[in-house]
């Protein structure tokens, strides 16, 4: 959390400089009043894999420029709402005009702009981009377009993120993670019903099977037997086109279902069923049949072990 009114006027700049580039994205600030006038309250906080960003203050532009674009390493889509005032958004070489009750997207890895003209409120969510699993190109065609009541699903992103962001209960503990998936898939709903039928008929098929690939996927995350041969004949396609689907989605099969199971793992473990089962038993129950390899590939994601995650949420005795 940050108040900007309880810091001395010349060290404000500073200050929300260091707290959006610690704990949001990196970005250059150019305030539209003098020091002494400058305020602004933001919270920063996270929700599993995504990080959420409340923000009241005056007139601003925020420009991520193509060397901190370039600078990068973990692509992520920006869905903004504007919740007062307006933001003039650009990227791709496009504009757009954010009103009240209205979203919008931009992409982490191209400059992009936000310019606040009057004082403001506005919610941002950093969602990685190979969680939302959307071809880039589809993307780069909603970026820096107003997502309103033209859009059947915008409303009902708007009050569903604008929920999530002020609710401290959701954003906490096990229900961190168990908001993940709908709010994933809410935001797929958004871009796709924004695209409508613009894309090309044979693009559009790949991407809609892609969703259903990756829906089925998770459906049977737990399946020991989950394999490319059993997902591409379960869609009736070769495994070479399974493959290729995918790639447009920028997934990576293995990786992509290693990473789903361990998010299940340490949902899991962090639950009520996390003292009860035994850590070995979790990771068996989403596929990791040998208990080393979980553990190492556990800490690699994660920076812990599984039993240091399962003891945070779970303290005995032994441990306070």
């Amino acid at each position: 959390m940050l108040n900007a009114s309880v810091v001395a006027p010349p060290e404000r700049e500073d200050a929300i400089r260091r707290a959006l580039w610690e704990s949001f994205s990196r970005v250059d600030i150019d305030h539209h009043t003098s020091q002494v006038d400058i305020a602004a309250r933001m919270a920063l906080g996270t929700v599993g894999p995504m990080k959420v960003c409340s923000a009241q203050g005056t007139p601003v532009s925020l420009r991520r420029t193509q060397r901190l674009a370039s600078e990068d390493h973990e692509p992520a889509v920006f869905l903004g709402l504007q919740v007062t005032g307006t933001n003039l958004v650009g990227q791709h070489g496009r504009q757009c005009l954010v009103g009240p009750g209205s979203l919008v997207v931009v992409e982490s890895t191209a400059p992009y702009t936000l310019r606040f003209e009057q004082s403001f409120g506005y919610l941002s969510l950093r969602i990685p981009r190979e969680a939302l699993a959307l071809p880039e190109r589809m993307l780069r065609k909603v970026a820096a377009v107003t997502l309103g009541p033209g859009n059947p699903t915008a409303p009902l992103a708007f009050t569903y993120f604008s929920q999530l962001a002020a609710s401290e209960e959701l954003r906490a503990g096990t229900y961190a993670e168990s908001v993940v998936g709908p709010s994933v898939e809410l935001l797929r709903a958004v871009v796709t019903s924004q695209l409508g039928d613009t894309a090309p008929a044979g693009a559009a098929s790949d991407e809609l099977l892609g969703l259903r690939i990756t829906q089925y996927v998770r459906a049977h995350l737990a399946d020991p037997g989950l394999s490319a041969p059993r997902i591409a004949a379960a869609h009736g396609i070769s495994i070479r086109h399974l493959y290729n689907v995918l790639s447009r989605l920028g997934i990576s099969l293995g990786d992509w279902i290693r990473s789903r199971r361990l998010a299940e793992c340490r949902q899991e473990l962090a639950g009520p069923y996390g003292r009860v089962h035994t850590i070995a038993g979790i990771g068996r129950r989403w596929g990791f049949m040998d208990a080393t390899h979980f553990s190492k590939a556990f800490k690699q994601a994660y920076g812990m072990s599984p039993r240091v995650w399962r003891d945070l949420h779970h303290r005995t005795p032994s441990h306070r």
